[in-house]
């Protein structure tokens, strides 16, 4: 009688000392994730900044001081960021020995904008991006930009990520990535300018995302079916959440963005001596044919965890079974066929791309909370702790079209609420901020789950990756969601917060999967939620045959 690989090696145990090591070195090898998905926080923050009047003889300091003009922002008078009076009106009236506010209204000069320059306040930021390469007032989309170049460069790595593990191995890919995104982080400190700190940026989202990837999918292949639950939920993002607290703290006693940029890059190289304790992955092993590699890595697992392998661990009938075997052809144009699966996936679309969006803007936006900056930073990314513990605990009890709405309902209340605080309960402000990061960050831990589970075996690959593309392409959205707090502070947040309760909504749509059987084809899929505006999610596509639309929807 043929066994498939679980049970294979199924003397190996669940959670000896070859599953712990394996366990938290992979977790590990995610926190820098955390800090370098995320650094663009401090690096490329705008500090306050005003225009550079140059040092002329002539021009007394109490017209240098009346040379920037005055602004309302949002109640408030403040120096203009990118206006100044002209200087030759400023010069001719210092020559005359007028004072500013007497002979002269000021206000009535006329403005020109920032000839020779920024000055930067240093309270916070010894230097940014932004100080670096003037990206202010004309240039100031160059900030959201930068953040959106990362995240195009998490949208390749997703693409050629999967292809490169299947063709060199999951451990090489993994190594490699981590070179790749601290090789590449360190030489931005090098970049002579902003269009070349772009390009290392973008090849250093294209690594970020492949080892983390790389590590994902190596941890869920070596370890049993009870301990890879916990190490694709808490495992994997616990660790990333820890990188992500970490990041504040660096900041806060590091203000220059090189040195900051460097404190972020060299813990990479604290992990190439993990090279000789991480194994690759069996199975990708078996893949290749390559099982004398495989075996040998299996008795090693076995001496580490004191249990004495078989004489045969994979006989020629079990590897046999191994194969992949030959199954019908889909592609994804099935994710579109009948009507069933198709508002299931422009669905679960919508709900991957919303949640992406509030997610990645709430974890930008922390400069433009108020209070103290790295405080803010830091209770963000703490939030995101028990944010994966409930997922996980709602993921065990309770259904998945319920709980997800709930945390997602939860966070865009609270969001919608934050403009109706007024200005001097600021910490109730961060408060109702960290309960929607918690309410999204719980929300897009588990629509992975959800999602693997709404669609069937032959197409749930392509689901899921289709789903994650799209998240893809939200999170290079999100920096202009936070570049718009530049006109309202709450506008942002508002968005955010309609948007996400868009999403809860969507959810509630979806079919349930909580305790049934995951489906293996596209008939045994769940059936979306039919009210009256479903004739017009079949409208979507051009219909197909009783027959097929039939079949789809039973």
């Amino acid at each position: 009688m043929s066994r498939d690989y679980e049970e294979a090696t199924l003397f190996l145990g669940q959670w000896g000392p070859f599953q712990k090591l394996v366990f938290f070195l992979l977790s590990a090898s995610i926190i820098p994730n955390g800090f370098t998905g995320l650094s663009i926080v401090f690096l490329a923050d705008t500090p306050a900044h005003r225009c550079r009047l140059p040092q002329l003889a002539n021009l007394s300091r109490e017209w240098r001081n009346a040379g920037i003009p005055l602004e309302d922002v949002e109640g408030r008078l403040e120096y203009s960021r990118c206006r100044r009076y002209r200087l030759e009106l400023l010069q001719n009236y210092s020559a005359l020995s007028l004072a500013p506010g007497l002979d002269v209204n000021v206000s009535e000069l006329e403005t020109e904008s920032c000839l020779d320059g920024w000055e930067y306040s240093t309270e916070q930021y010894s230097s940014t991006i932004v100080t670096e390469w003037d990206l202010v007032c004309s240039d100031n989309w160059k900030g959201p930009f930068t953040i959106s170049v990362f995240f195009f460069g998490v949208l390749t790595g997703s693409f050629v990520s999967g292809l490169l593990s299947d063709w060199y191995g999951r451990k090489a890919v993994l190594f490699a990535t981590m070179a790749v995104q601290t090789g590449f982080s360190l030489v931005q400190l090098l970049s002579p300018n902003w269009e070349i700190f772009c390009i290392l940026y973008f090849v250093v989202g294209l690594g970020q995302i492949s080892n983390y990837v790389a590590a994902f999918v190596l941890g869920a292949e070596i370890l049993g079916k009870s301990v890879r639950v916990i190490y694709c939920t808490i495992g994997v993002c616990i660790f990333y959440a820890l990188g992500y607290m970490l990041l504040p703290i660096f900041a806060y006693f590091i203000r220059g963005w090189k040195m900051l940029q460097l404190a972020l890059s060299l813990p990479g190289l604290l992990y190439i001596p993990l090279w000789r304790l991480v194994p690759e992955s069996p199975r990708w092993l078996l893949s290749q044919g390559r099982v004398e590699e495989a075996e040998a890595l299996i008795r090693e697992a076995a001496r580490k965890n004191g249990v004495t392998p078989p004489d045969v661990i994979f006989g020629p009938v079990e590897l046999e079974d191994l194969k992949p075997r030959r199954q019908q052809s889909h592609n994804f144009l099935d994710l579109l066929r009948t009507s069933n699966i198709r508002c299931v996936t422009i669905f679960s679309v919508l709900v991957w791309m919303l949640i992406a969006i509030g997610y990645f803007g709430l974890s930008l936006s922390t400069p433009n909370l108020h209070g103290d900056p790295y405080l803010n930073c830091f209770l963000s990314a703490a939030i995101e702790v028990p944010a994966y513990a409930v997922a996980w605990l709602f993921l065990r009890m309770f259904p998945r079209r319920l709980s997800l709405s709930f945390v997602l309902f939860l966070g865009g209340i609270m969001l919608l609420f934050m403009q109706l605080i007024p200005p001097d309960l600021s910490i109730l402000s961060t408060i109702l901020v960290l309960i929607g990061k918690f309410g999204v960050t719980a929300a897009f831990s588990m629509i992975y789950v959800y999602s693997t589970e709404l669609y069937p075996t032959v197409l749930r690959n392509s689901g899921v990756g289709i789903c994650s593309m799209a998240s893809r392409f939200s999170s290079i959205l999100s920096p202009y969601f936070v570049y718009l707090g530049a006109y309202y502070r709450f506008l942002p947040y508002i968005l955010m917060g309609i948007l996400t309760l868009l999403s809860g909504i969507l959810t509630l749509f979806l079919p349930e999967s909580f305790k049934k059987p995951l489906p293996e084809t596209i008939p045994q899929m769940g059936k979306v939620k039919r009210i009256k505006f479903h004739s017009a999610c079949r409208s979507l596509m051009h219909p197909v045959d009783d027959k097929e639309e039939k079949l789809g929807d039973t």
